[in-house]
Formats: structure tokens, sequence, C-alpha cells
């Protein structure tokens, strides 16, 4: 096997292209680190950027690290490397996500992904009533089950049932105070005493209002803080996928976050656009009742809405400086 240990100038493209990868509310919580004279890079939670609210048990915070972890292999791939991952390699170190190993050889498969790193875009706009390939839908399930997951297209009846949860979830947030504020805290409207603006959700990516709510697509500007935003009719049938495991650890999590951008990047090179809606699994008594009962799927991480329509615009991200250490 042979390695060699990457230089800074190719560790810093790497992380530039992993960290296109979506996360919560665009909160980036990854952090990378390169030892001097190793050939691996380290993934690293960041505990500064959770949401204690929403997340507290950082399960979204594994899937937005572990869909950066895919885009680090990703962008390897691309530049003629071969990579090997090891999950969670340190039981003292909850946060030490993973280390990625750079070893000489070539992954087609993975290269052929990497046009659709920066292609992919989180789109919050109306798609057309136009039907899926099942084709499609059945090579997307494949691409989960590459990282050991599965991706479900929901019967009709079970459709309903993850709409009437998108509904109950809004509902939830509506009357909890502290949800409503944590989600404010990570929106970008140009007010003076917002954070950041390299980080969080900017107005031009909330996309119109729902006129007829019929698509699970999070209203984040719920407090109408942007005043110029219209409203517009959404696709009365969304087509939706859930994507989840069997167990629901950790290292599970990281697997998930994987299959989402393996998936996100595959739809994206098929011409389908996405969006993504956490609010129902962001809830214990409502993420139980997403899943088919019938389904072998026994946790649900992610409700994904495909389609054809507005891929939606690219959403800020952190300089790499400020993300990655070399040490």
């Amino acid at each position: 096997m042979s390695t060699t240990a990457p230089t800074r100038p190719l560790v810093t493209a790497l992380v530039a292209d992993a960290v296109t990868a979506p996360s919560m509310h665009n909160a980036q919580p990854w952090r990378f680190v390169h030892r001097t004279g190793t050939d691996t890079v380290e993934l690293h939670g960041d505990p500064t950027r959770e949401l204690p609210r929403e997340d507290p048990d950082h399960r979204a915070l594994h899937l937005g690290c572990g869909a950066a972890l895919f885009g680090l292999r990703v962008a390897a791939a691309h530049r003629g490397l071969r990579t090997e991952t090891r999950l969670l390699p340190d039981p003292e170190d909850p946060w030490h996500l993973a280390d990625v190993r750079l070893l000489a050889g070539e992954d087609e498969e993975l290269a052929g992904l990497w046009p659709a790193l920066r292609e992919r875009h989180t789109s919050r706009f109306p798609f057309s009533e136009e039907r899926i390939p099942s084709e499609l839908l059945d090579a997307l399930a494949a691409a989960a089950l590459l990282e050991g997951c599965r991706l479900v297209v929901p019967g009709d009846w079970h459709a309903d049932t993850v709409m009437e949860l998108v509904r109950e979830s809004e509902l939830f947030e509506a009357a909890d105070e502290a949800v409503r504020a944590e989600i404010a805290a990570w929106t970008r409207t140009g007010a003076a005493d917002e954070g950041p603006q390299t980080e969080g959700i900017p107005a031009y990516a909330f996309g119109p209002r729902q006129y007829d709510v019929t698509s699970p697509v999070r209203d984040f500007d719920a407090q109408r803080r942007d005043a110029g935003r219209g409203s517009v009719r959404f696709e009365q049938r969304p087509q939706l996928a859930l994507l989840g495991t069997g167990e629901d650890t950790p290292a599970d999590w990281l697997r998930a976050g994987q299959a989402l951008q393996r998936v996100l990047l595959q739809a994206t090179l098929d011409g389908l656009s996405t969006s993504l809606m956490s609010q129902p699994l962001e809830w214990p008594e409502l993420r139980s009742q997403t899943r088919d009962p019938g389904s072998a799927m026994g946790h649900v991480h992610m409700v994904l809405r495909l389609g054809y329509g507005p891929r939606g615009g690219a959403t800020p991200r952190r300089p790499v400086s400020e993300v990655l250490a070399f040490e």
C-alpha cells in the first residue's frame, strides 16, 4: 500500500470541496486537522456550532459532518487518490468523528461525482409536477446502499402521513420560543444584529412563501422579517424520499450523512433539484412516526424532496482557514 504525506495546498483544496456539504441551518459544524508528515486528515465536530434546542443529541451535527466527510472522499478521488475512512477512531473523544487516509490509487465512481459538489444547492422553490422516472429513484436508492443506508420512496398513504407530521412540527415550532430564537439566530436578512454572513441561511435562499402549503419546505422567515418575499403555489404532489438506517448510533448518523451527500450529488448529476426537511425529525414524538412500520428502516434521518425545478443559489461558506488546522 503506497502512501504519501499530502501537501498543504492539496489538503486545503480537499477541504474547500468538502465544506460545500449541507448542514442544518448551514451551521457548518466541522473542523479538519492535518498533522504534518501524516497521510491522514482528521474530521472533528465543532461543539461551538451545535443547535442545543433543535439538535440536543447532535444527530444533525453528525449528519452534516458525514456529508462533509463524503465530500472529502469525492475530492480526493477527483485528484487521483483513494481513501480509507475510520469512523469514531478515539473512544475517549466523541468529537473526533473520523480519520481519512489518503492513499495512492483511483476511485472512478467517486471521482465522477465531483462536478456536482459545487452545483448542488438546496432549493426552496416550487418544482414541477413531472414525475421522476423509477430508474432514477432506484439509482438513488442504490447510491444510499453503497454507504450502508436505505433510501425509501414512500407510498401515497405514507407520504400523506409525512406531510401531516411536517404540519404538526410547524405547530410545535410556532409554540416554542426557544426553537424560533435558534432559527432566527441562523438566518441572515441583512439586519445589523445578525451573525457573520459566511454562515446561516441568507434571505435569497429562503425561497418564496407557499400560497397553499402542499410541500415540505421549511419557512426560515416565519416571523416575516423579509417583507419582499412573494407567495406562489408549490407542487401539489411533492416527491419525497426517506433516508435512514437500521440503528441509531453516532456511527449510523455519520454513515447517513455520507449517504445523504452521495444521493444529493447523484441527483444533481441526474438533473434533479433537491431540498431537505428535518423539521418533523427534530421532535422525538414525531420522528418515530415518519418511518413505515413495514419497512426494514428502523430510524429516519432525513426527508428529501426531489423534483424538476430551480436549483437554488449557493449559500455562503466559512473560509477554509477557519475550519482547517495544520499541526
